[in-house]
């Protein structure tokens, strides 16, 4: 049975949603200002970067190294509006983090935050019960001070907590502004992270919720459980946590039982462990976005013809900004719910084991995650399995 719990949902008047909300803001424990950046710990950086360059058409701002001190990795920064990669790569066999890459190949190790005050949301995480990774410091150049701290959370997953609001360098003290890769395209391709998916162990996703909730003040926004999140061979179950404002959301995964292995059990093999599935991207133009980076060679899921030619999907979603017939000539799915609507299309993975792909999502009023196409992704998932030989 499927339920869900989100703004303006029916049987809540929207009025009472933005009650809610606003008393949430007055009491919120955990304020948060949004993701600062998605660290990706990667075998090869450089190459890394190329290619977030090139694919994803993001501009590379700055970089640090051995060339400015420090010996042990090769970091990146690349941006697309709001959105901020950090590619780091380990220069020798002994560098922090060359053991997490070993682990799980490329992957994203940190999820930070920007909040106003460090100190006070670390006290909070850490009384709350949160494991600490760093204890709040400042780092400080030319450029000014950054105050930082960090706490864990799934997996080998952490999220660091920066305030930059006495900084004005390219990202981070010992970072230099880099030039670009490649030259970027005219219009970028994404302009924010929408939201970040978290992959967890059966049984496991109602910790994570609750963590959420007690170290952060986050709040269930949605949940998906049932039929509508499963196929004839594989389930999972979700349930997705935000913060006041809506500006971060993660939703959180788990393994159901099923006749065969689900998405989520094959990410849990491969990635070894618990982490960071897709990253969704926020996007203007999907369709011109698709074409440029499809041209540039990213591969995408595909979806048969006949989620296009449904007289209920068409009677369902209504008009879109686009002819139904060019959503299918690039396979993007399409979505609406009572607050508007939303066009999505996923990534094959983006490396060699089936763990971590990207989601680009126009929208356009809804506040869903496409719950309308979860059956037809999880079926291109599954055809993507049972290539592999994984399902």
């Amino acid at each position: 049975m499927f339920t869900v719990a989100q703004p303006g949902a029916r049987g809540q008047p929207r009025h009472m949603t933005q009650m809610m909300e606003s008393e949430t803001r007055k009491a919120d424990v955990f304020p948060v200002k949004g993701v600062d950046y998605l660290q990706f710990l990667v075998g090869n950086a450089k190459q890394a970067a190329h290619y977030y360059s090139t694919a994803f058409g993001m501009r590379c701002v700055a970089y640090r190294g051995p060339e400015q001190g420090y010996r042990d990795h090769a970091e990146y920064v690349l941006v697309s509006g709001s959105a901020r990669f950090l590619v780091t790569g380990a220069v020798h066999a002994g560098s922090p983090g060359a053991e997490h890459v070993t682990k799980h190949s490329d992957g994203i190790y940190d999820i930070a935050l920007e909040v106003p005050d460090v100190d006070a949301a670390y006290l909070h995480a850490i009384n709350a019960g949160a494991r600490g990774v760093t204890e709040p410091h400042d780092a400080t150049d030319e450029h000014g001070t950054v105050r930082l701290a960090a706490i864990a959370t799934y997996g080998d997953t952490i999220h660091s907590l920066v305030d930059r609001s006495k900084y004005d360098g390219p990202f981070l003290p010992g970072f230099v502004t880099r030039d670009p890769i490649v030259t970027p395209p005219e219009k970028r391709y994404f302009q924010a992270v929408d939201h970040v998916v978290g992959n967890v162990e059966l049984g496991r996703m109602d910790d994570w919720v609750e963590f959420y909730g007690r170290v952060m003040g986050f709040t269930n926004m949605a949940e998906f459980i049932g039929d509508d999140i499963a196929t004839d061979y594989s389930a999972l179950m979700s349930k997705v946590v935000a913060d006041g404002h809506r500006k971060v959301k993660f939703p959180l995964n788990e393994p159901a039982i099923s006749k065969r292995k689900s998405q989520i059990d094959e990410y849990l093999e491969f990635y070894g462990g618990p982490g960071a599935q897709h990253i969704a991207i926020a996007t203007n133009d999907i369709i011109r976005s698709v074409d440029a980076m499809r041209a540039a060679g990213l591969e995408f899921l595909d979806t048969p013809d006949s989620y296009y030619d449904d007289p209920e999907l068409r009677a369902r979603i209504g008009d879109v900004r686009a002819p139904i017939e060019e959503l299918k000539k690039r396979k993007i799915l399409v979505d609406r719910d009572e607050d508007g609507y939303l066009l999505q299309i996923f990534t094959k993975p983006v490396q060699d084991r089936p763990t971590v792909f990207f989601e680009l999502i126009e929208r356009h009023g809804s506040l869903g995650f496409g719950k309308g196409n979860f059956k037809a992704l999880f079926e291109a998932i599954e055809r993507e399995q049972e290539l592999r030989g994984n399902l």
